[in-house]
């Protein structure tokens, strides 16, 4: 376990050129987060991480606390920052409320979205079905920058700010977490890793026939079952983890 400490902010490290060191700080942390280096449920130490990183404490203070603004780190009383442990009905509300927003962010994607734009998506779709077949999704999540993602060049292509910032900002980050439980059931049953490309060509298909309605129903059906599937998992592990060990041994 890393543990956090000490307090306080330099606020003066927020302005001029600190503003950078910041950003930086912020972008190592969620690598950490990402890729599961700092798991769900883990402290962070302001001692370890401002020697790992080579910066002093405050402007590692304030990129902590743009995380714990982004809801990926939370301050637990008498116990440090830690990086955000979601439940399991966590984990399904954020995803039901994807399906929403995603679903409303395709529509107008189908609506907005230029040829140039539709074409990289089949160039990103290509790239992620290559990586698929010679890496399995591990490789396809762990070597996925942002800009390469399907989900986030479709909700940038809706033109709608509001729903950008919310999916972007706010939304991505944290199904980022989710991600890896994702990927180990994807993983598990490799008839689901060919669905989710078949699902991924059919929106980028009803895009770039610029045909709102199908965009938005593919897009909420492919939502829909990667939610379920990916529930009844950690339903079934939430499960085992609950079992005393003596019903287990049963």
């Amino acid at each position: 376990m890393i543990e956090l400490l000490g307090g306080g902010i330099d606020m003066n490290a927020a302005e001029g050129p600190g503003r950078a060191l910041i950003d930086q700080t912020v972008s190592q942390l969620e690598h950490l987060i990402f890729r599961g280096e700092l798991k769900p449920g883990d402290k962070l130490s302001e001692q370890a991480l401002s020697s790992r990183f080579g910066i002093s404490r405050g402007p590692l203070r304030e990129a902590i606390r743009s995380l714990e603004g982004r809801r990926l780190v939370e301050r637990v009383p008498f116990a440090g920052v830690r990086v955000v442990q979601l439940t399991v009905d966590d984990i399904e509300q954020l995803l039901v409320t994807r399906e929403a927003l995603e679903g409303m962010a395709c529509r107008q994607a189908a609506e907005n979205m230029t040829l140039h734009e539709t074409r990289q998506l089949f160039q990103s779709l290509a790239e992620l079905e290559r990586k698929f077949l010679e890496e399995g999704p591990s490789g396809v999540f762990r070597n996925g920058a942002a800009d390469n993602d399907l989900h986030i060049q479709i909700a940038r292509g809706s033109r709608n700010r509001w729903l950008i910032d919310i999916i972007c900002g706010e939304l991505y980050p944290l199904l980022r977490i989710c991600r890896f439980q994702s990927m180990i059931v994807t993983a598990s049953q490799k008839h689901r890793g060919k669905a989710v490309n078949r699902e991924h060509r059919a929106i980028i298909e009803a895009i770039e026939q610029r045909d709102p309605d199908a965009a938005e129903r593919l897009m909420r059906a492919h939502l829909v079952a990667s939610r379920e599937n990916l529930m009844k998992w950690l339903r079934r592990q939430d499960g085992i983890a609950r079992t005393p060990a003596h019903r287990m041994e049963a």
